[in-house]
């Protein structure tokens, strides 16, 4: 290939009227703006649609002919004028955000948001699934609320593959070039016009990154890009495929962005006080935030480490420790031997940070271990996968009861206004008025819903039900023309589905235990409920599995193979090549969302919450979320929560079950009509999923629930101990310390109680004194805590009240006495115990992990 000895970049050449368009297509705010959408389509509708969405690329191909003939056209000046007044509006919060409004003494905040993947719109295509669009929308909440937060990525090259299928339904994986130059996105350059380049160290060399800004509504996201020419051929390739490569690739991906992201930011002038890792693929990030506080602030490790976990928090998503990045202990050493002279630590007291035994010398290095051992806030995307979590990381708190392990829950959620139609838009519009798009938590505003008519509601989802079947076809013919089937096959594609029909969709990532064949568990069954010829049925699938997921693309081959028979070949179809744009089209045009999780594998999942967003019924296993949001008037639930042990028979069963709800629920309540065509009992239905699940399932409600939940404390807490050269962190790594040289010696003597306890009524009291030994430690250094509870059959004590005991007196200096007072107020077997744990008021976590005495 032949190089150029200079380069260029070209951009458009805008009229001055029409120069705005500029700061418009460079600000994502458009893609959850439909006015703004209008906008650009009304450039040119065909190469809205060729250029996949992109306004900067709109703008370098379409002709100067056109440009001139909209400069000189009033109307389109008119409301170009209106749009950039609004986004200036918008950008300058002339109406205070909702973090001003009600965190105005926390303006000094800054949030830095790590994520490996950003799925914010179709034209930057930096994502693979569910954790992306989760990460892009939790921006741009962020931006519509006002948070102060800037959002840390990579740039991918080819960023994720785009999908097709050969003549046997096999998944194929082709990876396009992403030309940065013509996306919505622009370099980071320094006060000569010099693009910003970071420096991360690697084995022998450095690898340098230049840096790309996509500003996202209030929000910059800044992308590290490796392809440069300072760096050689391998390591410009680092940032070329998402989730592509070995566990070495993955490694120096995680290392760019970890690391390279803490450096980015520092060369950019940002010092963000709290550091929020989605996922643990950034991990790194706070080994370097300590690194950084170590050299600025001339202490050491154990000062920095607390100082830095205070202001930490860590967005677990993965229900099982298979799907965790693990990383042998050679290619630690490999890339990060320096971080073993620079933190002033032993390559053991490393490797501990990243397993749940560290006296193991097999265990690998656990990415979501590293990032629970550095963080002070945890949390997972849903009550019952926080529960899964805590299960899954109890051994990191040795002696700590599962309930109590410090990983809390923040569910998920989407940005409304992205996902929702512009048909179902208008209608918000006219009964909720325009604060839905702003205001999405507001449940007495959802209420409004009920004054929508049903006959509107349901015509409107209609027009997007059709919308989807001809977009359908269409992707259908694609699909064949480029497979080079005979043009029969092709005109027959363009009849697949019926506008009228209830229409199933499924689209996700192909993983197995997605389970996306279990439709397909009894053939002839799902024939009979496909066919019936006055109650017909259609599903369309769509999705990927990863290149590497051999099963997964079984799935696939059996879906189409299916679809592909005769009698079912207008009823099933597979869409390839599942993106953002398909699936808004799929959660806005079908009637019942599928998802077949097999619990509790799914940490969240989302799409359920899109489809809702448009008026579209769940149907849903109790998995992720929808075991907390399921309710029988908003959906169906697939089983009752049950776990087996045998998959297989789990699978029998439940596909038993989604066979039985469609055939006596879900179909009837469907074709269930009135005179005027309307299946009123469906559209009620509807309503009320929108306005119960709708208020809660937003991102809007979920970035302000971390915001008060986890940023603003984590915030507080790393200024404390970071103040007067941070004093109090110092004196928190010196108090652990002496907690650990004197925890060997705490034991808990006895435990008695002032009367006899055989049997007690209900109201009455008895005191409970321990007498413990501390040793060295002062009682002010230990909380001793009575634990009370009813017992179960296997004499454990459940539902546990905590009460702290309070100190009595001490003897010989060292002899502590601790007291407490319990009240009866129910009836039953109870059992008490007593424990001991060390209690610091600048300690980021209540728990410090394995120093916890109970007594025997």
């Amino acid at each position: 290939m032949i190089k150029p000895v200079r380069t260029i970049e070209v951009v458009p050449k805008l009229p001055a009227e029409l120069e705005p368009l500029r700061e418009i297509a460079y600000n994502l705010r458009w893609a959850w703006d439909h006015d703004t959408i209008e906008l650009f389509r009304r450039l040119d509708r065909g190469l809205w649609e060729t250029t996949e969405h992109n306004p900067v690329r709109m703008l370098g191909t379409i002709s100067q002919e056109r440009l001139n003939a909209l400069a000189a056209n009033a109307s389109f000046r008119a409301e170009l004028a209106r749009i950039a007044e609004r986004l200036d509006d918008y950008m300058k919060q002339t109406e205070p955000a909702w973090f001003r409004a009600k965190h105005s003494q926390a303006q000094d905040l800054l949030v830095a948001y790590f994520s490996m993947e950003f799925g914010l719109t179709d034209c930057i295509p930096t994502y693979s699934g569910g954790l992306g669009m989760l990460a892009g929308d939790h921006l741009k909440s962020s931006s519509d609320q006002g948070i102060p937060l800037v959002g840390i990525g990579l740039a991918f090259q080819q960023g994720y593959f785009r999908q097709y299928l050969n003549a046997d339904g096999w998944q194929g994986e082709s990876y396009p070039i992403n030309d940065f130059y013509t996306m919505p996105m622009q370099l980071e350059r320094d006060a000569g016009g010099n693009p910003i380049i970071v420096a991360i160290p690697f084995p022998g060399r450095e690898v340098k990154a230049q840096v790309w800004r996509v500003q996202v509504g209030r929000v910059p996201l800044y992308l590290l890009d490796t392809n440069i020419p300072a760096n050689a051929p391998a390591d410009r390739d680092i940032t070329d495929q998402l989730y592509g490569g070995d566990m070495e690739m993955r490694i120096q991906q995680e290392i760019v962005l970890g690391i390279g992201g803490m450096r980015a930011l520092r060369t950019l002038g940002l010092s963000p006080t709290v550091i929020h890792v989605n996922e643990g693929h950034a991990a790194f990030s706070a080994l370097e935030r300590i690194r950084q506080l170590m050299e600025e602030h001339n202490v050491p490790f154990e000062v920095a480490r607390w100082a830095a976990m205070a202001g930490s928090i860590f967005t677990t998503h993965t229900p099982v420790p298979a799907g965790i990045d693990q990383f042998g202990v050679e290619l630690i050493d490999k890339y990060l031997t320096p971080y073993y002279e620079w933190l002033k630590i032993t390559r053991e007291e490393f490797l501990a940070l990243g397993r749940i035994n560290p006296n193991n010398w097999q265990e690998p290095f656990n990415m979501a271990v590293l990032a629970l051992h550095l963080s002070a806030f945890r949390n997972g995307v849903s009550k019952l996968h926080a529960s899964v979590s805590r299960r899954m990381w109890q051994n990191l708190w040795p002696g700590l009861p599962e309930h109590e392990v410090p990983i809390t829950s923040i569910s998920n959620g989407v940005h409304i206004p992205s996902w929702t139609s512009f048909d179902m838009a208008e209608l918000y519009d006219r009964y909720l008025g325009p604060a839905w798009r702003t205001d999405q938590a507001n449940g007495d505003l959802w209420k409004g819903v009920e004054q929508i008519p049903l006959e509107e509601l349901w015509r409107t989802h209609e027009r997007r039900r059709e919308r989807l079947v001809a977009v359908a076809r269409r992707r259908l013919q694609e699909q064949l023309r480029r497979r080079g089937a005979l043009q029969s096959e092709i005109d027959e594609a363009g009849e697949a589905l019926n506008p009228a029909a209830l229409t199933i969709g499924f689209a996700r990532r192909f993983a197995t235990y997605k389970r996306a064949a279990l439709l397909l568990k009894d053939p002839e069954r799902l024939k009979r409920i496909l066919l019936n010829p006055e109650r017909p049925v259609q599903i369309i699938f769509a999705g990927k599995a990863h290149p590497a997921d051999g099963p997964g693309k079984e799935i696939i081959r059996q879906i189409v193979h299916f679809a592909r028979q005769e009698d079912v070949r207008r009823h099933v179809v597979f869409l390839e090549d599942y993106d953002a744009n398909l699936a808004r089209y799929l959660v806005a045009g079908a009637d019942v969302w599928l998802n077949t999780p097999r619990r509790p594998r799914e940490a969240s999942g989302t799409s359920g919450m899109k489809a809702v967003a448009n008026g579209v019924l769940h149907v849903s296993t109790l998995d992720g979320w929808w075991d907390e949001a399921y309710s029988k008037d908003v959906g169906w639930a697939i089983g009752q929560g049950e776990v087996y042990a045998d998959e297989a028979y789990q699978d029998q069963v439940e596909a038993e079950a989604l066979y039985d709800l469609l055939e006596k629920e879900i179909v009837p309540l469907f074709y269930e009509r009135g005179p005027d065509g309307v299946p009123r009992r469906w559209a009620e239905r509807m309503r009320r999923a929108i306005a119960q699940l709708v208020p809660y399932y937003n991102t809007n409600r979920m970035v302000r629930e971390y915001t008060e939940r986890m940023y603003l404390p984590a915030h507080e807490h790393f200024r404390r101990l970071c103040a007067d050269e941070m004093l109090r962190a110092r004196e928190l790594a010196a108090w652990v310390n002496k907690v650990r040289k004197g925890w060997a010696q705490v034991w808990i003597r006895s435990v008695e109680t002032s009367r006899d306890l055989e049997r007690i009524g209900v109201g009455e009291q008895f005191d409970v004194h321990a007498e413990i030994f501390l040793g060295e430690l002062a009682a002010e250094d230990v909380l001793v805590e009575l634990y009370f509870g009813r017992l179960d059959p296997d004499r454990g004590i459940t539902e546990p009240q905590v009460v702290q005991m309070e100190h009595a007196g001490v003897h010989d200096d060292r002899l502590h006495t601790f007291q407490s007072t319990v009240t009866c107020t129910q009836s039953g077997r109870f059992g008490y115990t007593v424990r001991v744990r060390p209690a610091h008021p600048d300690l980021p976590d209540a728990f410090l992990p394995g120093m916890i005495i109970w007594a025997v």
